[in-house]
This record gives C-alpha cells, structure tokens and sequence, in this order.
C-alpha cells in the first residue's frame, strides 16, 4: 500500500489538510475546484443566500449527476479554462474589498 500524502484544500475560504493516496491528489484538487467554481455559480444564480445554503446546492447538483452519468457528464478537460476563469473572479472579488 503506497504512502498517503497531505494535501490541503480549500471548499469555501475553508482550508482542509486531508491525507490521500499519491495516485489521488490530483483528482481530490479538481473536486474541490469544482465544488468552489459550482458555489461561486450558485452564488452569482441565488444571490443573498448564506455559504451553508450554497454548500448544499452544490451537493444536491452533485449527487443528481452522479445519479445520471450518462444524461450529464462531468466534463474534465475544459475544467482548467474554468479554474483560470474562477482564479480571475477570485482575484477581482479579493481586490474590491
């Protein structure tokens, strides 16, 4: 069995130091990027809601598309254009406060 390795990452401002198989990492850090780039839509679609109510639209979507893989794929390869859009809507929503 190879050795876990730490990885932090960050749902919602919220950092968290988890442990996974080396083979993993990459995959535990596009989850949670996907997770934030999921909030930050609910966000801009449900404006005045709190983070908690985000935190659970975000599950509730991902839970209906494991439910139906085949109806809705979650699609890996333009997730790195939406990461550098997410970056960039994280950097101007950081320099306005």
């Amino acid at each position: 069995m190879s050795e876990l390795v730490p990885v932090n990452i960050v749902i919602a401002d919220r950092t968290y130091r988890v442990k996974v198989s080396p083979v993993d990492e990459e995959k535990v850090l596009k989850s949670a990027a996907l997770v934030n780039e999921k909030i930050l839509a609910f966000k801009n679609q449900f404006a005045g809601k709190d983070l908690q109510d985000y935190i659970a639209m975000v599950l509730i979507w991902f839970v209906s598309e494991q439910a139906n893989p085949n109806e809705h794929p979650m699609i890996w390869e333009d997730l790195s254009q939406k990461l550098s859009n997410l970056n960039d809507l994280v950097d101007q929503i950081l320099s306005e406060k």
